[in-house]
């Protein structure tokens, strides 16, 4: 089974990434429908745990979408299983050096290139042809989010069979020199933009993809100008928090009903 990203960036282009955190196959089911390349579920800090994973999955099937997930840790036990459930890329948080990017690397690989025990219980059934051939197809990102990291990040993204490392700009922020700053996203200060676009020449000089968590289409669409390959645009969660926030403020707006101050019943002595 061909990994359709692989196919997107021989074409030149780049990949658009949607994140869920609810823990929930309707949810899911709703973000795959809406166009993305590829969607990542979030084991490591989402609401969810792995009985909810593998129906978010199978929601997600029909869409064609590059189902991924990220998982809570270098962790071979969650990687091997999420693999099983039929992710086609995993994302590892906290890789700080090239050892550690080789032990991941190792668990999603088969031997004689990894040392991934075989049991794709629904992965099997699904996808056609799944076996040995899923080595040169399942995706790598490893993720930089430390100055521990930073500073091996040559050695990180010259290790043997991993793909692409994924930035998360909040853990970013508060694991380097420049933690006294908050954490976030769509960051706009000059110290993180230069970590930022470092990591984006590495991955270029090392032949790898560098991938982008972003806030925003505008900030998603300038980080692939800065030669990012995948870019997140926002998640979920977010997007559900946002679209409800704009529709209660556009009523308010146009009727001038106000909310009511905190404490109050609004009941002046009546019934209802």
């Amino acid at each position: 089974m061909r990994n359709k990203l692989k196919d997107i960036w021989v074409e030149g282009r780049p990949v658009l990434h949607g994140w869920l955190s609810i823990g929930n196959p309707f949810t899911a089911e709703i973000m795959a429908a809406q166009g993305y390349d590829a969607i990542s579920i979030d084991i490591q800090h989402g609401a969810l745990d792995y009985s909810a994973v593998l129906p978010m999955f199978q929601a997600m099937r029909a869409s064609g979408v590059v189902a991924m997930a990220r998982v809570p840790w270098l962790d071979p036990a969650a990687i091997m299983k999420t693999l099983d459930a039929g992710a086609m890329g995993i994302i590892c948080p906290m890789i700080n050096s090239r050892a550690e990017a080789e032990e991941f690397v190792s668990y999603l690989r088969y031997p004689p290139k990894g040392q991934r025990s075989f049991g794709p219980t629904r992965a099997g059934v699904v996808m056609p042809g799944y076996g040995l051939a899923m080595n040169d197809e399942i995706l790598a990102f490893a993720m930089i989010e430390t100055q521990v990291g930073m500073d091996n990040l040559e050695e990180i993204a010259a290790t043997q069979g991993l793909d692409g490392i994924y930035v998360g700009p909040a853990d970013l922020t508060l694991g380097t020199k420049a933690g006294r700053l908050p954490p976030g996203f769509d960051r706009q200060e000059d110290e993180m933009i230069a970590l930022i676009q470092r990591i984006a020449t590495v991955c270029r000089a090392a032949g790898i993809k560098a991938a982008l968590h972003c806030g925003t289409p505008e900030y998603a669409a300038k980080a692939i100008s800065w030669g990012y390959h995948m870019t997140t645009v926002s998640g979920d969660t977010r997007l559900l928090a946002g679209a409800a926030a704009a529709s209660v403020a556009r009523w308010r707006e146009l009727t001038g009903a106000e909310p009511k101050a905190a404490g109050s019943t609004g009941n002046k002595g009546g019934t209802y």
